[in-house]
């Protein structure tokens, strides 16, 4: 009895330990800015001394303006040139992040099942992506799926948005952050309303 009390003791001074020591990992996650320079911009320099800044495609930017940025191609990116990977990982925090468009990963909107089996046949317990404009934070099949949404247009009609992310002992946290650049008010205009009522045919 004394022995499993000890081996107790052990695992929870272990785990204190380890919880004191490990940095917390900070995110920047975003996507379909849809050649929305300004935006990117916005995140550089604001989120400067963060980890790690991922881009879930659809800049419609050449690659070269994405540096500094982890990214993937989305489906709006092919005619650019953009030679951006279709899926990559990223290993953050004891995590494995499988990070993707979500265009060749799920066979419909909002049916995440196929994109959460393709990431745990790769060893990932999250997944990154973007594609359909809306922010979202799931768990399909074991698998965390975040979107950040779109930092040009919500489908939903919700202000444009992104994600900020943050790993540590405890887990995955994220945030979603508004983006209202200059001019705008954050709701959704009736053009937003319009692609939103038009993605749902």
């Amino acid at each position: 009895m004394r022995t499993g009390v000890r081996c107790i003791q052990r695992y929870l001074f272990a785990k204190s330990a380890y919880n004191q020591f490990m940095e917390t990992v900070r995110i920047v996650l975003v996507s379909d800015n849809h050649g929305d320079r300004k935006a990117l911009e916005y995140l550089r320099q604001t989120y400067a001394g963060y980890d790690y800044f991922v881009h879930c495609g659809d800049s419609e930017m050449p690659i070269a303006e994405l540096d500094g940025f982890i990214c993937v191609r989305g489906n709006n990116d092919f005619p650019l040139g953009n030679n951006a990977p279709d899926q990559t990982i990223l290993e953050a925090g004891g995590h494995r992040i499988y990070i993707c468009h979500g265009h060749m990963d799920f066979l419909s909107y909002f049916h995440y099942e196929p994109m959460a089996k393709r990431a745990k046949a790769r060893g990932c317990d999250t997944v990154f992506f973007g594609h359909v404009h809306k922010y979202s934070d799931d768990i399909v099949e074991g698998v965390r799926l975040l979107n950040p949404g779109s930092m040009r247009h919500n489908r939903d009609a919700s202000p444009p948005s992104y994600m900020l992310v943050y790993i540590d002992a405890d887990g995955i946290r994220a945030q979603r952050m508004e983006y209202i650049p200059a001019g705008r008010t954050g709701k959704g205009t009736w053009l937003d309303k319009l692609i939103g009522w038009l993605s749902r045919l």
